[in-house]
């Protein structure tokens, strides 16, 4: 099975990396022959992400989206350190999410066949 890592560094909004890399996740959990194993690590502006209850105007959004990957068994780990810079550290995440530290993205990184960064 293919292991793969998607990196988040682009804000939830003011572009569509974001979405594009839920989007891209999202495909891969949904393959029926060779479904890969994927992790996904929040970095950046990407950690507000976990952020849950955010209006973005779409009618599942990107929490529903994020919701879809964790109950697929994804994990989705948001970097301590750059939460900790925003001030999100100690706010609630969308259930399934966790804070996670730059050991965890060593790990993952080295886990995985392939990572991608948005």
């Amino acid at each position: 099975m293919q292991k793969i890592l998607i990196v988040i560094h682009a804000p939830p909004y003011g572009s569509e990396r974001c979405l594009s890399a839920l989007r891209v996740a999202s495909a891969l959990i949904g393959l029926d022959d060779h479904r890969p194993e994927v992790r996904v690590f929040l970095m950046s502006d990407g950690t507000v992400l976990a952020l849950p209850n955010q209006v973005d105007g779409a009618t599942n959004g990107l929490q529903g989206m994020v919701e879809t990957l964790v109950n697929h068994g994804v994990s989705i780990k948001v970097c301590r350190t750059c939460a900790l810079a925003r001030g999100i550290a100690e706010l609630p995440l969308i259930p399934g999410t966790a804070i996670g530290t730059l050991g965890d993205l060593a790990k993952s990184t080295v886990w995985a066949d392939k990572v991608i960064t948005f």
